[in-house]
């Protein structure tokens, strides 16, 4: 059977979704049980419903699932052919996952890139917060954003620590409610500038208010993330700590919850499995002149009519 047909959902009525603020207080209350959580990108309401769906049960009978969904700049844009340069609008992205929380029911954090203007992220604030967002993750860059797994490959400029903490400042004193989290992410290791300096920062952020801490790298080795965990969890023993081990992605699951991660984001395999299915089975037509040899390549349309409750 396709493998895809795991995530078949009976054909039942739509189930309501949870209302903004029960969505939104979600992903604290998670937290607040002390394990790992694993979040993986969503950039459609059809992709998290396979993320919500998605099971696995190991040798020992345990169930395995995601926590919740990643809303990527990354993804949000590649999807509409745009670069990914902070060029999307958020409260255009804010209205697809408004699009996502009609049909599933988990926690979503927010890649809010810089954030902006101080003054535009006090709003997105209030927006985010509106729509039931648990979270937004900033990174503490300055001027055109550019992807951090270019590293010191292109040309691009760290935020200065007041300026950053500042802004984290603006966006809690602009928030509604306790629920929300404003996640500070800190480029030191992406643009070389070491174990130290991302130390500081996150200790600055963290007086700043930062409800958490992302700390990301491109190297393959993980051993600088896990001493930036080590030395931080010593100070900060209770402030979640996140990664996207889309670099070190070899490293484990536990390894990153033994090193007292918080929380673990899968970025953007989500769209990348996708682009590459439909590139295949395009080329595919293209080559044998029909469809016949693709077929094993997709869902049925019986099982896409089963996928979406409430079709039949």
């Amino acid at each position: 059977m396709n493998e895809l047909a795991t995530f078949a959902r009976p054909s039942e009525p739509l189930d309501l979704p949870k209302m903004p603020e029960a969505r939104r207080a979600r992903l604290r209350t998670l937290l607040s049980k002390g394990r790992c959580l694993k979040l993986l990108e969503a950039h459609s309401p059809l992709s998290a419903l396979i993320v919500e769906s998605a099971t696995h049960q190991g040798s020992e009978g345990e169930i395995a699932q995601f926590d919740g969904f990643w809303s990527s700049s990354l993804t949000d844009s590649t999807l509409l052919g745009r670069p990914d340069i902070e060029i999307v609008d958020v409260a255009r992205r804010i209205r697809a996952v408004e699009d996502i929380f009609d049909v599933t029911e988990k926690p979503l954090v927010f890649d809010g890139d810089t954030g902006g203007h101080p003054e535009h992220f006090r709003l997105h604030v209030r927006m985010m917060e509106k729509a039931g967002i648990s979270a937004v993750i900033i990174e503490d860059k300055t001027g055109l954003k550019k992807n951090s797994l270019f590293g010191n490959d292109v040309l691009q400029h760290q935020a200065d620590i007041q300026e950053f903490s500042d802004k984290i400042a603006a966006g809690k004193a602009a928030q509604d409610t306790p629920d929300f989290m404003i996640i500070a992410r800190i480029e030191s290791l992406i643009l070389d500038r070491g174990l130290d300096d991302a130390l500081s920062r996150a200790n600055a952020y963290v007086s700043a208010g930062a409800d958490g801490i992302m700390i990301h790298s491109r190297k393959k080795d993980p051993a600088e993330i896990l001493a930036f965990a080590r030395q931080f969890r010593a100070q900060h023993p209770a402030i979640p700590l996140v990664c996207v081990p889309t670099s070190f992605n070899e490293t484990h699951f536990s390894e990153l919850e033994a090193a007292g991660f918080n929380v673990v984001i899968y970025a953007n395999h989500m769209l990348r499995s996708a682009y590459q299915a439909m590139s295949k089975v395009s080329t595919d037509i293209l080559r044998y002149g029909r469809t016949k040899e693709v077929e094993d390549s997709c869902l049925s349309v019986n099982e896409i009519l089963n996928l979406i409750p409430g079709t039949r």
